[in-house]
């Protein structure tokens, strides 16, 4: 048994009685352990704990309200999960171990889901590569010299490798879809409000949504329908009814209308990932989709609102990491604000520091107007340039990233460079609205492809019937040099 099989079929065969709860969480037990060497995708495995909860699973007598029973699955190092550590890749916070779960993580544990890890990511998801992890960066099982992208690139590899079938990452400017379009998967990061971020270590608290790895678009939807829905501990859910996500993924593409931005397509894409793009296009009008022209005017000023925002919210939500509540605390200071510098100093990553700086000048006395009040200003115009766009059309389709994965240390001396790896994901998370990459092609290197699905708000539903009917009608079934 492999655990590149669906979450739908490891339901079936666990069903049937062909395999066991045990069995399927001992298999990706084994893969983990055996690949973490290569890949370093985790910074915890919960052997004990995994099989102690597998065994329970399999001798619960009515599984019948247990739509995930005996699922593997990984979690990003960044959600709270109740006896593992929650380091979000950093140093400042230790081994911290959380008192209590997340709600996603008290969804998926009711629904039958089984933790087997805790994933690697950027230090508090401050990153587009996986190479700002304080315990080193993922390697990308496509090609270990590469990048797996980031921040959320162990939850992204421990699916592509076949490790899991799913994983949860976290999505603040394409978290999620990003190494997702690396590593050959779906990542779905929701509309904002859908999923609860209680238990989400904050970096961003506007832009920052869990968001769904999985191998198949019917996957993600499993997954989503179990954590969707109003949490009464984060005000920011909303309370809107959670639809039948699996059974949107069935419905045909007749009357859909996909609008496609021109002006996205230009400057700075890769000509691999162009052609990747068109034929995806092409295939869409295929599946009987009606392809419009959209614009989206304010999306060249994203990249530069995005780290404006993103950055001044970090630099308030980091403050809270002293030394004097929990997790690390630097010795021989000899005053309070000496441990404070020095406890931060030495806890921190070079890029935590580096945003935490940034977000800090933009919101000083003389440069708020000038910076913050101004970006969000036009995040506003960005949010008006969808809701237009949304009048003509259901979903819009981008590309992901503008190259396939990079080399480990191409960008790290640039980090205008390393930003501008999210310039097609920012806008979804900008204007709070659903975005899905999906895989899309191999360059000729052999390295994913990955398009991008956004939708309106609530409208996972049709960016999961868009995602499901384009893989089966064009099935994504490599694999990558490294898997299980």
């Amino acid at each position: 048994m492999s655990t590149t099989q669906s979450v739908l079929d490891l339901q079936n065969r666990i069903a049937r009685g062909d395999t066991t709860a045990r069995g399927a969480v001992q298999t990706a037990l084994d893969a983990a352990e055996k690949l973490n060497n290569t890949l370093n995708a985790f910074l915890e495995i919960d052997r004990e704990g995994a099989l102690l909860r597998a065994d329970s699973i399999d001798i619960e007598p009515d599984k019948s309200s247990m739509p995930m029973a005996g699922i593997p699955i990984a979690i990003k190092d960044n959600i709270c999960v109740r006896g593992m550590q929650t380091s979000c890749g950093s140093r400042i916070l230790g081994r911290y171990h959380p008192p209590y779960n997340a709600t996603v993580i008290d969804r998926l544990l009711h629904a039958g889901a089984v933790v087997v890890g805790k994933t690697n990511c950027d230090e508090f998801a401050m990153g587009s590569s996986n190479e700002n992890s304080a315990f080193g960066p993922v390697k990308n099982p496509w090609d270990t010299s590469r990048v797996p992208g980031g921040s959320s690139g162990g939850s992204a590899a421990a699916v592509a490798a076949g490790i899991i079938p799913v994983a949860l990452g976290s999505d603040t400017g394409g978290s999620v879809r990003q190494p997702a379009a690396l590593c050959g998967v779906i990542g779905l990061k929701p509309t904002y409000g859908r999923i609860s971020r209680y238990g989400l270590v904050a970096f961003g608290s506007s832009l920052d949504q869990v968001g769904v790895f999985a191998r198949q678009a019917a996957d993600a939807a499993v997954v989503l329908q179990t954590i969707a829905g109003r949490d009464p501990h984060d005000a920011t859910t909303a309370d809107v009814p959670v639809m039948n996500y699996i059974g949107e993924t069935a419905k045909t593409l007749d009357g859909v209308r996909l609008g496609v931005a021109r002006s996205l397509m230009g400057e700075g894409l890769d000509d691999e990932v162009r052609d990747a793009i068109e034929k995806a296009i092409d295939a869409y009008k295929g599946l009987g989709a009606e392809i419009v022209e959209v614009d989206l005017p304010h999306a060249k000023y994203a990249i530069a609102v995005y780290y404006i925002i993103a950055t001044a919210e970090a630099s308030s939500n980091l403050a809270r990491y002293d030394g004097v509540r929990y997790g690390f605390r630097a010795e021989d200071a000899p005053g309070l604000r000496d441990m404070y510098r020095k406890t931060r100093d030495e806890g921190f990553g070079p890029e935590v520091k580096r945003r935490i700086m940034l977000g800090t000048y933009v919101l000083s006395a003389g440069y708020y107007d000038a910076y913050y009040l101004k970006a969000q200003k036009v995040r506003t115009l960005l949010r008006q340039d969808f809701m237009k766009a949304f009048e003509k059309c259901d979903a819009i389709l981008t590309p992901t990233t503008p190259t396939p994965a990079f080399k480990f240390g191409e960008k790290v001396d640039d980090p205008l460079a390393m930003y501008l790896n999210d310039i097609y994901t920012v806008t979804a998370n900008l204007a709070g609205v659903p975005g899905i990459s999906v895989p899309c092609g191999l360059s000729s290197e052999r390295l994913p492809i990955g398009m991008q699905l956004l939708g309106p708000f609530w409208g996972e539903g049709t960016l999961l019937r868009l995602a499901h009917q384009y893989q089966s009608a064009q099935p994504f079934s490599e694999l990558p040099a490294v898997h299980a």
